[in-house]
C-alpha cells in the first residue's frame, strides 16, 4: 500500500520517491516501477481494450513488476495486487479487472516490442522517445542504447569514510564489509547483497564516521586543487555532500556552503552537525543575485541544477520531468549561475563547473560560450567525466576554469 501511495504522489505532483521514508522492500518496488514505468504501461496497454485510471494502472504496474522483475511468486503478486485494489477503495470492478489482467499477463508473457529501433529502445528501457532520439543524434545508436539500458541498472552504493574519525579498513570491518572494494582510501563499495538500512542505522553513521556518496564527487573536487587555508564557496551546495568531502579532506579550509532553499540549508546543517565539521559555514543565498557581501574566494564549486541525465538510475523520476524546452531553460540557468558565481573569484582563483549530466547542451556548450564571452577565464586541464569509463561511478561532467585577471 505504501509503495502504491508514493507512486501516485510521484505521478500526480512529481514527489521524489527516495524522500518518502518507505521500508526497504516498498522502496525497491516503488523505484523499480518508476524505472520501468513506460514499459509497464506498454505491457498493460497490450492486455486491455481501454487504459484504466491512473490508480488502477499503478496497481497493475506493481503487480506486473513483481511477476516479471522480482522473485515474488506470481500467485502472491496477483493476490496482493487484488487486495491492494480493494484496500485502495477504487471503483467497483477494479479488483476483478486487476485479477483478470494479471492472469492474462501470466499466460501471455511479455509483449512484443515495436520493430522501429528508437521506439523499441524507448519502451524497453522506459526512456521517453524524444530523449532516446536526442541520444541517437548526439551519441549514435549503439551508445544511445547503452545509455538507455544503464538507466535500469541498480546503482552501486558507496560509503565515504570520514578520515578525521576513522579509516576505511577499520570502518569496513566494523560494519561487516570486510573484503569490500576500497577506492582512494576513503570510499567503500557496498556489496550488492548487503543491506543498506542497518548500515545507515549503525552507531558509526550516527557518530559521523561515514556518509553515502559516489566517488565521482571526489573526481570533481580534485579539480579544485585544494590547499590549506583557502577560502572556498560551494555555491549550490545542497545536499552538502561535496562541502563535507572538502571539509574532511582539508580541515583548514574556510568553506561557505550555500543554497537558495532555506529548507535544504537546514538539511545541510544536520549533515554538518553529524560529521562535526567546524570549518563549514552555511547560508541561504541565491548564487544568481547575491553579492556575498563583496566576499572573494580562492575556489568556487558550482554544481549546478541540471537534468540529472547522468544519474537516472539513481533518480528515475528525473527522466519523466524532462522536456526539450526544460533542458534549454536549464542550460540558460546554468550559464547565468556560472557568470554570477565566477565574479567572486580572486585573481588566479579556480571555479569548477559541474553537472550530473553528460549532455553537451548542459556541459561543453555552456563552457564554450562562457570562455568565449569571458576571455579572462581559461580552461585548466581537460574536463572530467568519471561515469564514462567506470559504471560504478555516477555520470558527472566537470571543468575547471582559472581566472586570469
Amino acid at each position: 500500500m505504501d509503495a502504491y501511495r508514493v507512486l501516485l504522489l510521484w505521478q500526480q505532483d512529481g514527489s521524489f520517491i527516495k524522500e518518502s521514508g518507505l521500508s526497504p522492500f516498498a522502496m525497491e518496488l516503488a523505484l523499480g516501477v518508476c524505472r520501468r514505468h513506460l514499459y509497464l504501461q506498454f505491457f498493460v496497454k497490450s492486455l486491455v481494450k481501454k487504459m484504466p485510471s491512473m490508480e488502477v494502472c499503478t496497481v497493475l504496474e506493481l503487480g506486473i513488476f513483481q511477476m516479471f522483475f522480482t522473485e515474488v511468486p506470481d500467485h502472491a503478486a496477483v493476490a496482493t495486487s487484488v487486495e491492494l485494489a480493494k484496500a485502495a477503495n477504487l471503483h467497483e470492478g477494479s479488483a476483478r479487472l486487476v485479477n483478470a489482467v494479471l492472469h492474462a499477463a501470466r499466460r501471455s508473457g511479455p509483449p512484443v516490442l515495436p520493430p522501429q529501433r528508437v521506439r523499441r529502445v524507448s519502451i524497453e528501457n522506459s526512456v521517453p522517445e524524444w530523449l532516446v532520439r536526442r541520444w541517437f543524434d548526439v551519441y549514435g545508436g549503439d551508445r544511445a542504447e547503452a545509455l538507455a539500458k544503464a538507466t535500469l541498472e541498480r546503482p552501486v552504493e558507496w560509503l565515504r569514510v570520514n578520515l578525521q574519525k576513522t579509516s576505511a579498513p577499520v570502518l569496513a570491518q566494523k560494519l561487516g564489509l570486510t573484503g569490500a572494494s576500497i577506492l582512494y582510501d576513503r570510499f567503500i563499495q557496498v556489496p550488492a547483497d548487503a543491506k543498506l538500512k542497518p548500515i545507515l542505522e549503525s552507531d558509526s553513521f550516527t557518530n559521523g564516521e561515514f556518509s553515502l556518496q559516489n566517488p565521482s564527487a571526489y573526481e570533481v573536487i580534485k579539480l579544485l586543487e585544494l590547499k590549506p587555508g583557502l577560502k572556498v564557496w560551494d555555491a549550490c551546495a545542497a545536499p552538502g555532500g561535496k562541502s563535507a568531502l572538502m571539509a574532511e579532506m582539508e580541515p583548514s579550509l574556510d568553506i561557505l556552503a550555500s543554497d537558495v532553499s532555506e529548507f535544504r540549508v537546514q538539511k545541510m546543517q544536520d549533515v554538518v552537525d553529524r560529521l562535526g565539521l567546524a570549518n563549514v559555514r552555511l547560508e541561504c543565498l541565491d548564487a544568481l543575485s547575491s553579492d556575498n557581501g563583496g566576499a572573494a574566494f580562492d575556489r568556487i564549486l558550482l554544481d549546478v541544477p541540471c537534468s540529472n541525465m547522468g544519474v537516472i538510475a539513481r533518480r528515475p523520476e528525473s527522466v519523466y520531468r524532462l522536456t526539450p524546452e526544460s533542458i534549454k531553460e536549464l542550460s540558460e540557468l546554468q550559464y547565468k549561475l556560472l557568470e554570477s558565481a565566477s565574479k567572486h573569484l580572486v585573481a588566479g582563483g579556480i571555479v569548477v563547473y559541474a553537472t550530473c549530466s553528460p549532455d553537451p547542451i548542459e556541459t561543453t556548450q555552456v563552457i564554450n560560450r562562457f570562455v568565449k564571452e569571458h576571455p579572462e577565464f581559461e580552461r585548466r586541464g581537460d574536463a572530467v567525466l568519471p561515469g564514462a569509463e567506470d559504471p560504478r561511478f555516477d555520470g558527472f561532467f566537470a571543468q575547471a576554469l582559472e581566472y586570469r585577471k
